[in-house]
């Protein structure tokens, strides 16, 4: 972690059609880059919006394949569905595990290869029975120097994203925090 303020925004699950593109949208117009944690099944079915998030000077990283629950499923098909996903994007040295649900095991086998991205403010920008403003009041109070804050590139939270994402980066940015992407 860093006294400085500098935080990290990540969104994970993507690339998603039309909410990529959007959320691209909203952090050149605030001139904030952000790490993608990105699913292989959904960088299969959407290179083109890949190619947006490196074109825009993000940072791009795994989230597995399949987007596996490590505390479901075994080492071996973990780790396995972990690389499907690296073969598209092989420079990268970053991984999230889905739900944040991860064995011993499979960190300890990871770890070598892998700097495990965790977070310590989840936006809860999913839950669809949250507001856009108490998920955006929970990303501001919970937010401090050196946090890793986690939206979400996807359908389920796009509502919730839409509706506060550029005034959240305004809010964090008057506050004095500085965006990174260095891990």
């Amino acid at each position: 972690m860093t006294k400085d303020k500098e935080i990290w925004l990540t969104f994970d699950d993507g690339p998603t059609p039309v909410i990529t593109l959007w959320i691209l949208s909203v952090l050149k117009k605030e001139n904030v880059k952000a790490t993608f944690f990105l699913v292989g099944e959904q960088i299969e079915e959407y290179p083109e919006l890949v190619g947006a998030i490196i074109k825009d000077g993000h940072t791009i990283a795994n989230h597995s394949y399949s987007h596996k629950n490590g505390w479901l499923t075994n080492k071996e098909k973990y780790l396995e569905d972990i690389e499907n996903c690296q073969a598209l994007m092989p420079n990268n040295k970053l991984f999230r595990p889905p739900y944040g649900k991860i064995t011993k095991a499979q960190i300890t086998s990871l770890k070598e290869k892998y700097k495990i991205i965790l977070w310590n403010v989840l936006s809860y920008d999913f839950q669809q029975n949250r507001s856009p403003k108490r998920v955006q009041e929970n990303i501001i109070k919970n937010t401090t120097p050196g946090s890793i804050i986690v939206m979400h590139n996807n359908q389920k939270s796009f509502k919730n994203l839409q509706s506060i994402l550029e005034n959240t980066i305004l809010q964090l940015k008057a506050q004095g925090y500085n965006f990174s992407t260095t891990w």
